[in-house]
């Protein structure tokens, strides 16, 4: 019996001791986020070297009156309709064919390459620059945009032949625009 008895004070000593919560373990290291500030520094360094190579491109072609966008790029028309149309809205198909350039010329991708597109506005994806770009032109309209990085295809390029951190110009003509 005191076996027992002894088996008992020790079975509730050890359910008592293990009962215990473990204690948080403490970061090994805390992150000051320099790496994000670092990383900021680097982009706006890219993004000035852009902005000046794209300046002295759009200084030395005096054939074209280039407009700047309001969103971070430049482009010219190269057919503008007299007649003001809407452009397209929200929701909106656009049919439109466009290539993809690098600043020196060499072309990427033809249009033949990237074929006709049909595309909804702001509802499908597409890169940021070609979708602000498809909202000012109307249908029947060609324009030739240059587009920084950072509106392209960013960091990572588009893993084929576009590389990281590569400004792009893309010639775009509008055929159609289909309301809802």
């Amino acid at each position: 019996m005191k076996t027992y008895y002894l088996l008992y004070i020790n079975l509730l000593f050890i359910l008592i001791c293990s009962c215990k919560h473990p204690t948080p373990r403490k970061p090994i290291s805390v992150s000051s986020g320099s790496s994000i500030k670092q990383s900021l520094i680097i982009n706006k360094k890219i993004r000035q070297r852009e902005e000046i190579y794209i300046n002295a491109i759009i200084q030395k072609d005096t054939a074209h009156n280039y407009l700047n966008s309001g969103s971070g790029f430049w482009y010219f028309y190269t057919k503008k309709d007299s007649i003001e149309t809407p452009k397209p809205q929200f929701g909106e198909q656009v049919n439109f064919n466009y290539n993809i350039k690098q600043l020196d010329g060499t072309i990427l991708y033809s249009k033949e390459d990237l074929k006709t597109q049909n595309y909804r506005i702001d509802k499908e994806e597409l890169f940021f620059g070609l979708r602000e770009g498809l909202k000012l032109l109307q249908a029947g309209e060609s324009a030739t945009f240059i587009f920084p990085s950072h509106l392209a295809f960013g960091f990572y390029g588009d893993l084929e032949k576009i590389g990281h951190n590569v400004p792009i110009i893309s010639e775009v003509t509008v055929n159609s625009i289909f309301k809802n």
